[in-house]
């Protein structure tokens, strides 16, 4: 997904299209989630980049995403970038921690 959302409707109040921007993000990551997996990969991860337009976008994570929405409210910006890529995702063990000897 890469659009540019208006904050500015004639009828709609802002607030109410913030929760409508997060209700479209949230339904988008959950249809790509429910995607079925290709073979050797674990999940589905996605990268994450938001800005005022294309050009100044940043790279955000994707738990981030709600932040910056509710950020570009307050802001009262007339439009932002959202971008949200889907990827194949591998989990990595952790290293183990050393025990301390007693």
């Amino acid at each position: 997904m890469k659009k540019t959302f208006k904050m500015t409707h004639p009828k709609i109040q802002v607030p109410r299209l913030v929760e409508a921007i997060k209700y479209e993000v949230k339904k988008y990551i959950k249809r790509e989630r429910g995607k079925t997996l290709p073979l050797n990969v674990d999940f589905w991860d996605f990268d994450c980049r938001y800005g005022e337009d294309e050009d100044s976008s940043v790279v955000i994570h994707l738990s981030e995403i709600n932040k910056y929405i509710s950020q570009a409210e307050e802001k009262q910006l007339e439009s932002f970038y959202l971008e949200i890529l889907v990827k194949p995702g591998h989990r990595t063990k952790k290293p183990k921690e050393a025990q301390p000897e007693e």
